[in-house]
């Protein structure tokens, strides 16, 4: 299986000195397509950074990611966003969903942006999948929890982008909505056969992962 993403030497440091951090010591990774992957570590220890490199959300102090053979360095803010948009999906823990717009509206709202045709079969499947259907019109403050997570899942699959990233996609949910989600990843990766690169810092989410990489002060131990 060839590898998707890949990132070479990655370090992020804040400040000089005594009072440097290193959020990121040298990190190396590399990715299969069409895996899900899950990055585990205790707060502080450098995952959210890590999934910020990896979606060009942030600059590394050091080093390189490639999605894809694209190198995020070598593209401009511009073509990073746009980049961003048509290759990634986030799924965040706070969801982003737009307050005004519908269900449907928010789902296909990223691909709106740069005037692509929704792919509707697919995203219906997708929405079928998902347990929206019945719920297309509905405004974001309509639904529950773990019903705006669905959503937010949908919308990053829509695009059918080369890979998600979930940052921590469980935390605000209660434990039978969290055990949903993580099945909804799980099928999203072996139906449409997308790599998914989530961090938690809950192992027994984790284990729900084709594979576990441990990540501990910056750098990954596992």
């Amino acid at each position: 299986m060839k590898s998707i993403l890949k990132a070479v030497g990655l370090k992020k440091y804040y400040g000089v000195g005594d009072a440097q951090v290193r959020a990121l010591d040298g990190v190396d990774l590399e990715i299969e397509q069409g895996k899900f992957t899950a990055i585990i570590g205790t707060s502080g220890s450098g995952k959210s950074t890590l999934l910020n490199m990896l979606g060009g959300l942030d600059a590394p102090t050091e080093g390189s990611v490639q999605i894809g053979g694209t190198e995020l360095a070598a593209l401009d803010r511009e073509q990073a966003t746009i980049f961003r948009r048509k290759q990634i999906g986030f799924v965040f823990q706070n969801y982003n969903l737009i307050p005004v717009l519908t269900v449907w509206e928010n789902i296909v709202f990223p691909l709106s942006l740069d005037r692509q045709k929704p792919d509707h079969t697919f995203i219906m499947k997708v929405i079928e999948l998902l347990g929206l259907k019945e719920k297309l019109d509905s405004l974001p403050n309509h639904l529950s929890g773990g019903q705006q997570q669905r959503v937010a899942i949908a919308r990053a699959l829509a695009s059918k982008p080369a890979i998600i990233l979930a940052d921590e996609p469980t935390g605000n949910l209660d434990s039978k909505t969290s055990d949903d989600v993580m099945g909804l990843l799980q099928m999203s990766s072996k139906e449409f056969c997308q790599t998914i690169v989530m961090i938690t810092h809950n192992p027994e989410i984790a284990q729900r992962a084709d594979r576990i990489v441990r990540i501990e002060d910056g750098r990954i131990v596992t």
